[in-house]
């Protein structure tokens, strides 16, 4: 409980700011949302992540690319049957592969390039993909009954903190690193991580509250 209420969304936040800073084009049309829609404030409240439609879409698109735990809670199969042309017995224990289905040539467009637009572009062409169980192409958070119980939770936590960050400070990479060759290998653990520490110059916008 522990490592799913913390660990998958600090892994989710590590990844979208390191695709933010390995894509500028992004990092500052989020940025602009999230200024807009707050300026005149001194904090992001949890009133105002309603208006971020852009940058729920940096968070789905990140989701997308780097699932936290790749391969879902084991699942047993509870009668033989088949799929896909494939025998699955009774008893057999059953992984499934979010990583491999969201990166899926045949369900997405580019699918190894960070473009929070699809989104966008699905909700326009009237359909909308969403992470919520019924978008069998797009499942960080499992579907069914069985999945995971803490995804309103771990999501607000999220957009809470990508939108401060992205409120309070302006971003950028130390001097030498280059945006397009960022390091985003990944290591496997309890979730998939990047593999090196990600370096990033805070220069305070807009000073954060004292508590």
């Amino acid at each position: 409980m522990f490592a799913a209420g913390s660990e998958t969304a600090t892994t989710a936040l590590q990844w979208m700011m390191a695709e933010l800073m390995r894509n500028p084009r992004v990092r500052h049309k989020a940025q602009e949302e999230v200024r807009r829609a707050l300026a005149g404030h001194r904090e992001v409240s949890e009133d105002s992540l309603g208006n971020l439609h852009y940058l729920h879409m940096v968070i789905k698109e990140t989701l997308r690319l780097h699932v936290p735990g790749p391969l879902l809670t084991l699942r047993q199969c509870r009668s033989a049957c088949q799929v896909l042309g494939y025998d699955v017995p009774e008893g057999a224990t059953v992984l499934v592969n979010a990583w491999a289905i969201a990166r899926d040539p045949a369900h997405w467009e580019s699918p190894e390039e960070f473009v929070p637009e699809r989104f966008e572009q699905d909700q326009q062409q009237g359909g909308g993909r969403d992470f919520k169980g019924t978008d069998f192409e797009f499942i960080p958070f499992g579907s069914g009954r069985r999945m995971c119980p803490g995804m309103t939770f771990g999501l607000a936590h999220i957009e809470l903190a990508l939108a401060a960050l992205l409120f309070h400070f302006d971003l950028e990479l130390p001097g030498g690193v280059d945006a397009a060759g960022l390091d985003m290998t990944e290591e496997a653990g309890i979730t998939t991580r990047r593999k090196s520490d990600l370096l990033v110059l805070a220069t305070t916008r807009v000073p954060v509250p004292a508590k």
